[in-house]
């Protein structure tokens, strides 16, 4: 017995007509490398060649909240570990890329 399977593409070109034509498709940022350097201060590298220092310490004085408050001690803080892409620690936080990515996110030191 033969299974055969056909494909079709779906939904329609894009069209030069409509006023979403001129905006570039969105970029999904990503982050590839982190590194514990000293002092709650995280180095990062991003999927589009980006580099920086997230500094952790002035992150959290900007934020609150229940799930923060365990990466207020160093050792725990230096436990992260990127999952899909994001900045995340074993108690279910995560920090987006793309908002980590931002020039002026408090916390990164480009």
């Amino acid at each position: 017995m033969s299974i055969s399977m056909s494909y079709s593409k779906t939904g329609k070109e894009r069209s030069n007509s409509s006023p979403w034509s001129e905006l570039e498709e969105p970029i999904m940022i990503k982050l590839l490398y982190v590194n514990y350097l000293k002092n709650f201060q995280f180095e990062l590298e991003f999927s589009d060649g980006t580099q920086g220092v997230f500094d952790l310490a002035e992150y959290l004085n900007n934020h609150h909240g229940p799930l923060l408050e365990p990466l207020r001690d160093e050792k725990y803080a230096r436990r992260c570990f990127i999952d899909a892409g994001a900045l995340c620690w074993p108690n279910g936080l995560e920090l987006a890329p793309a908002r980590l990515h931002e020039p002026r996110y408090p916390g990164f030191i480009e």
